[in-house]
């Protein structure tokens, strides 16, 4: 998601992705140590996307 379309978004809209995202990388980082993902680049994509999605949060 780019930064330009957080702007549009809502507070509660952009809480709720960001515990959505939390609880995305938390099932990502458990399925890593138990060598069923592959593609551990998932891991740095929805970690950037949770980090603009907490910078967008708090410049409300």
């Amino acid at each position: 998601m780019k930064f330009s379309e957080l702007k549009d978004k809502t507070k509660e809209e952009m809480t709720e992705n960001v515990n959505i995202l939390f609880g995305t990388l938390r099932e990502l980082r458990f399925r890593v140590s138990t060598s069923e993902l592959k593609n551990v680049r998932e891991i740095r994509k929805l970690k950037k996307e949770a980090a603009q999605l907490l910078t967008a949060l708090k410049g409300r």
